[in-house]
């Protein structure tokens, strides 16, 4: 593990906030263990151990149903230790793996039988190095009759040049964490409502509502002032948005959050029942489990 990276917090509070039935956390991550699935040589990062087992403990104990695995940058294009995760979930997990151009057809049906339903593309520069463009749009359409989607993970200041892209994919676009707005701007300035432009204007873009602990500036416990961004988003696309803990929060440097804490601001940014609904249950189930 990085010297300076926090491992997750070894005894998150019970959140006050009790899920709906059936609530599915939406992004989260496994980790090795190294030792079974080892990093990629290509890392910017090396995270600490966080198994399948971890993750599922923090489900059931937070009272969610569902996750929805993320493949992280630091296992590269080894979707090894996702694949296990969900052959272990029992159905209770599907999975946003990471290919490059030379994945093969017969792979992303593996990928797909393996409970798959999208890829990443990440385009945060101390994250990653940059696939061309070119490449990621022959993936995009390969993918496409599988019914996958795309994440994208980009900063807010890198929308312009990435606007023409995003809305030239065949296929439903999942943006991760709201595209990260500098919170310290208001929420009705030009920044964010060029983000709220994007999910207009292009049904198929949806947005995470996740991670105000990477988000906030003024810290814990609260995160008060990303409340207001993620409210809008919710109340304003109700039908496209998805939450989900970020666990094992990787590359928290600053502090590392209560995930009890994290469903707690599920209330404040979705403030009724039909809401918390669609966020949690609706929402996720349509995207990922369609065939339910």
């Amino acid at each position: 593990m990085d010297p300076d990276y926090l491992p997750f917090h070894p005894d998150p509070s019970k959140p006050r906030f009790v899920p709906p039935a059936g609530a599915v956390d939406a992004h989260c991550h496994v980790f090795g263990p190294g030792e079974v699935f080892p990093y990629a040589a290509e890392r910017k990062y090396t995270p600490c151990d966080a198994p399948k087992e971890k993750l599922f403990a923090l489900r059931d104990f937070l009272g969610f149903a569902r996750n929805v695995i993320v493949q992280a940058t630091c296992h590269g294009n080894d979707n090894r230790a996702l694949v296990d995760a969900l052959a272990h979930s029992g159905g209770r997990a599907r999975g946003v793996a990471s290919v490059g151009r030379d994945v093969t057809d017969s792979e992303l049906r593996a990928l797909h039988a393996a409970g798959v339903r999208g890829t990443r593309f990440n385009f945060v520069r101390r994250l990653v190095d940059f696939t061309p463009r070119e490449v990621l749009a022959e993936i995009a359409r390969r993918i496409a009759p599988l019914g996958w989607h795309v994440v994208v993970y980009f900063e807010a200041q890198d929308l312009p040049e990435l606007w023409d892209f995003f809305t030239s994919l065949p296929t439903t676009v999942v943006v991760d964490h709201m595209g990260r707005p500098d919170v310290g701007q208001p929420v009705d300035g030009p920044e964010f409502a060029l983000f709220l432009r994007l999910l207009r204007e292009h049904p198929n873009i949806w947005s995470k509502v996740s991670c105000p602990e990477r988000l906030s500036k003024s810290g814990p416990p609260g995160y008060d002032d990303v409340v207001p961004f993620a409210r809008r988003v919710v109340e304003a696309f109700p039908d496209r948005v998805l939450w989900g803990t970020d666990w094992p929060h990787p590359n928290m440097k600053s502090h590392m959050p209560d995930d009890g804490a994290l469903v707690d601001f599920v209330p404040r940014i979705a403030r009724t029942a039909e809401l918390q609904r669609r966020l949690l249950v609706d929402n996720p189930m349509r995207l990922y489990w369609a065939e339910r």
